[in-house]
């Protein structure tokens, strides 16, 4: 299928589709050994396209899968080899197995909802910490934790000798609160709330981003939607690819 040449660089996360119009002008991008122009279209998987002598190969087509990771399974993308099922890599559908990779990690002791893609433009944006980009847990605590415990770590705590971003906080129980980051350092969550003196005894990741599902239980999974996918790559600053 043909495109114009602007958006085959923004898909190929080379520039945002004016920054490619300065390439293109700049005469840095040809077509079958042709200097391109503004406004030229080509179909990848047929044309030859450079960008500074660089050939663009033909993409593979982007895959999303959400899964509900269960407690006691490593996020991994090795199959594992004991008879038990406790890698994520175990639970994803056979043809989706070593195609998909995890965006972030959950621990082996939490749960929640876990995104698969082998859409490495997205995948960057929402793991590097510069780009903020919130996930939202429900977390229990072994005993109460009280108003002051919370509102330090809505405020911030030291760990590793600098102090964690402010978090959006909301208590559900004497012993239940949600708490929504923007940074996503190891094992954070449990490691904030042994600073306020509190035991994470249950941890539940509800939300990324855009990304919710009530629906899902342990162990399952599904495709995002053409929506969904669309939603998630406007949040993180990357152009619809529709």
């Amino acid at each position: 299928m043909q495109e114009r040449l602007q958006k085959i660089l923004s898909s190929y996360g080379i520039a945002a589709r004016r920054k490619a119009e300065d390439l293109i002008r700049a005469g840095r991008v040809s077509v079958n050994g042709k200097v391109a122009a503004i406004g030229q279209k080509a179909d990848i998987t047929i044309d030859r396209v450079e960008v500074d002598g660089k050939l663009l190969e033909p993409q593979i087509e982007k895959v999303y899968y959400l899964m509900y990771k269960p407690v006691g399974v490593e996020t991994t993308n090795a199959c594992h080899t004991e008879r038990s099922r406790s890698a994520t890599s175990d639970f994803l559908p056979s043809f989706l197995r070593g195609k998909v990779f995890p965006v972030g990690r959950l621990d082996k002791d939490s749960e929640g909802l876990l995104l698969f893609t082998n859409d490495g433009e997205l995948k960057y944006r929402l793991e590097h910490p510069k780009f903020d980009h919130e996930k939202e847990y429900e977390v229990e605590t072994a005993e109460q934790i009280f108003d002051g415990a919370l509102r330090k770590l809505e405020k911030g705590v030291m760990m590793d000798g600098t102090k964690t971003k402010p978090a959006c906080i909301k208590r559900l129980g004497p012993k239940n609160f949600r708490i929504a980051l923007t940074e996503g350092r190891n094992r954070q969550i449990r490691r904030m709330c042994q600073k306020v003196g509190s035991e994470v005894v249950g941890l539940r990741r509800i939300r990324i981003m855009t990304l919710e599902d009530k629906k899902l239980k342990a162990g399952e999974g599904r495709m995002l939607s053409p929506e969904e996918v669309w939603r998630l790559r406007d949040e993180v600053g990357l152009e619809s690819q529709t």
